[in-house]
């Protein structure tokens, strides 16, 4: 207590405890006598509590106490005992401290990656953020352009504006056209009433033409005059509109390679590739995986209302071996889908997709994303039992992971154990092995 509060034996004898705070004397109690609240509740074990130093500064401390008391049963005093904890909580501060520091670098508008790859797309969405540039989001499907495009618009001057996301692919060639400029009342069979097109609707924020390749020519022509001249003509009006409107567009196709074969114009894929964003597949950055799938399980836990605390090894193994061919979109689908099957503690490799955990399909994706996948069940190869040199050995490999032997022999769990038992092998390396059976 002297090196902690500062007081020396000699200041603190006859002192009110309630000099030290954590036992502050309580007016209505002391009128019956008691002096302080450990003698009302008769002990205190490991509370979190703070002594005031002779400096006047506080120091965090766990404290207990009893009360002791003579053969009467009255109070003759305490023994109390505090540890200073003030180094623990200065590191507990720091550490989350250091960890918004790394959720806010590794994380941009929900955008989850720490590789390098990603850490230069969030430094391409901060300086487009920055400027009114036409921006072209490049990828494969699931890998996030539309989030890319919402923290693009979310950290610009037009954030007040509205967002309004349009995907080219889900309209009909008939359709588009009058979805994106609007119409006016009696243009074409069914136009029954005045429509305002996407772009007026986005006047004054941004518009996220999403799958951008997918428009049909026809109406490239009239995109290209929006770029260039910022006005649009609704379908049957001559007059043309002003708009304030900043265009982000995404795709998964190679637009060069459709202008090249004719179906894309060339001066409209140079008016939309002014600042281009790739993002890369997860395959190419699998350092990701582990962030990304922390930030799922913090997401559903909150939303299915549960504390699950993530992937056991075995689980968190196959997702890293999986070569995700619907990228970050599948990945959250598979969290999901664990989270169906999974109650509490941490989600099981039998909590996964069932085509994450089929080896043949896995390795069918990893080795050709692009190459279909047959719905009918692999031809398995014969297997011969292992014998028990071969199972120790991948024992030992395996760090005596029974699950993990299982797989790489391409039987049950149930199996190895069985095994085991009639080859006489413990269950652990610190047991002594018991006689095989007949």
């Amino acid at each position: 207590m002297v090196r902690i509060t500062g007081y020396s034996a000699e200041e603190a004898v006859n002192r009110p405890c309630g000099v030290f705070t954590w036992l502050e004397q309580d007016t209505a109690e002391a009128e019956e006598g008691v002096y302080c609240r450990l003698f009302a509740a008769g002990s205190m074990d490991r509370s979190e509590l703070t002594v005031r130093c002779k400096d006047g500064l506080t120091i965090p401390v766990l404290a207990s106490a009893r009360v002791l008391k003579d053969a009467e049963g009255n109070s003759t005093g305490a023994v109390v005992t505090i540890t200073d904890v003030s180094t623990i909580k200065r590191l507990e501060t720091e550490v989350t401290q250091l960890r918004h520091q790394i959720e806010e670098r590794y994380q941009f508008h929900n955008i989850v990656g720490k590789s390098q790859a990603m850490q230069r797309v969030f430094e391409l969405i901060e300086l487009a953020a920055a400027s009114e540039t036409t921006v072209l989001v490049r990828g494969e499907t699931g890998t996030g352009k539309e989030m890319v495009a919402k923290a693009i618009h979310f950290h610009s001057p037009r954030k007040e504006g509205p967002l309004v996301s349009v995907n080219c692919s889900a309209l009909s060639e008939t359709l588009v056209e009058s979805e994106l400029f609007g119409h006016v009342r009696g243009s074409f069979t069914g136009a029954v009433k005045d429509h305002v097109g996407r772009f007026e609707r986005a006047d004054g924020g941004t518009i996220f033409l999403d799958e951008v390749g997918e428009i049909p020519q026809a109406v490239q022509v009239k995109l290209l005059r929006v770029i260039q001249e910022r006005e649009i003509e609704r379908i049957g009006e001559s007059t043309p509109r002003k708009v304030d409107v900043r265009i982000i567009a995404a795709t998964h196709r190679d637009l060069r390679d459709r202008v090249e074969k004719g179906l894309f114009r060339e001066d409209l894929f140079y008016r939309l590739n002014v600042f281009p964003i790739y993002l890369p597949p997860l395959r190419e950055r699998k350092e990701d995986i582990g962030p990304l799938v922390a930030h799922f399980v913090e997401k559903y836990n909150e939303r299915a209302n549960k504390r699950i605390a993530g992937l056991n090894p075995d689980a968190m193994r196959m997702v890293m071996d999986y070569c995700w061919p619907g990228n970050v979109r599948e990945l959250e689908n598979a969290i999901e889908h664990a989270f169906v099957t999974c109650g509490q503690g941490n989600v099981d490799s039998l909590d996964l997709p069932l085509e994450i955990r089929r080896t043949d399909i896995k390795d069918r994706i990893c080795g050709s994303p692009n190459a279909p996948i047959s719905d009918a069940p692999a031809p398995k190869p014969p297997r011969r039992t292992a014998t028990k040199e071969e199972i120790v050995t991948l024992l030992k490999e395996c760090n005596w992971n029974k699950a993990e032997v299982a797989r790489r022999l391409g039987i049950t769990r149930t199996q190895v154990w069985r095994r085991m038992v009639q080859l006489g092998i413990p269950m652990s390396p610190d047991i002594q092995p018991a006689p095989s059976k007949p």
